[in-house]
This record gives structure tokens, sequence and C-alpha cells, in this order.
């Protein structure tokens, strides 16, 4: 029997980012069809982890603009929607999820993402400034005794 991984989720107009908490993950395969379906499997310690959503709307292909990038900790997974829209929520259905929560280190209201800079999210990071590519997954927080000059 497989395991469900918590799946944390934020979202832009035009993208949603999946954060998959997976430690040590191997073999991992993640789909996604036009229509809105996204599968992920994974295995770690000799357990396997596996789920199946159904998004609230329709994404782009796999591979024209779906980027994953696996970590030691978790897969972070940014999906191109097919319209540049808000979704209400992430999945379909309204039946809560206890596995599924809210990134709130990613997300974004509406009314932000028209005051944030161009810059700030761009496909190259993913919309994760906070992180540094060689830090796994870690979130880097400044030495305020240094930054006060102490």
């Amino acid at each position: 029997m497989s395991c469900q991984p918590e799946v944390l989720w934020a979202q832009r107009s035009e993208k949603v980012y999946l954060t998959i908490s997976v430690p040590d993950a191997e073999d991992v395969v993640l789909k996604t069809e036009p229509q809105g379906i996204l599968s992920f499997s994974a295995v770690a310690h000799g357990k396997s982890f596996s789920l199946t959503l159904e998004l609230f709307d329709s994404i782009l292909p796999e591979g024209s603009k779906t980027k994953t990038k696996v970590g030691s900790r978790n897969i972070v997974c940014s999906i191109q929607k097919d319209k540049k829209c808000w979704w209400k929520r992430l999945l379909k259905s309204e039946e809560k999820h206890p596995y599924i929560k809210v990134d709130w280190n990613k997300w974004h209201d509406e009314d932000e993402e028209s005051e944030a800079s161009v810059g700030s999210d761009n496909d190259s990071d993913d919309g994760e400034n906070e992180e540094s590519d060689g830090d796994d997954g870690m979130l880097y927080l400044p030495d305020l005794e240094k930054l006060r000059g102490k």
C-alpha cells in the first residue's frame, strides 16, 4: 500500500506551484495531462508514495512548461495553466484533503501580483528566490547579529 505525501501549493495567474514532501525520494515519476490530471509516484526509505490530483482547471501539456526539481527533502513542480486566471482552489472537487496545504512562503494574492516586480517571478527560479540551489530546499535566514553590526 502506498502512502499519501504532503502537498503544499501556491499559484500565480499563469502558474501553479506544488511542493511534494518526500525526503530522499527515488524513482520519481510525475505526469501531467492537459485536462488537469497530475499523477505522482516515488519510493523513499522502502515506502512507496503516490497521489493523483484532478486540478481545478486545464493545464498545458507535460513538457511544454512544466518544470520539476527533485531535492533531498521534496519535489518542487511549476505547472503552466492553460488560461491565465486565478483558481478558487487547487482541486476540482470541493472536499477537504488533509494532506494538501497552502504554501504561504510562495503565495501571492491577485492584487499582489500586479504590484510585484516583473523579474520576481521569472521561469529561471520558479518563484523560489529565497532558496539557494545548493541548500536542498533550505530557506535562507540572515544572521541578524551580523546585520546589526555586532
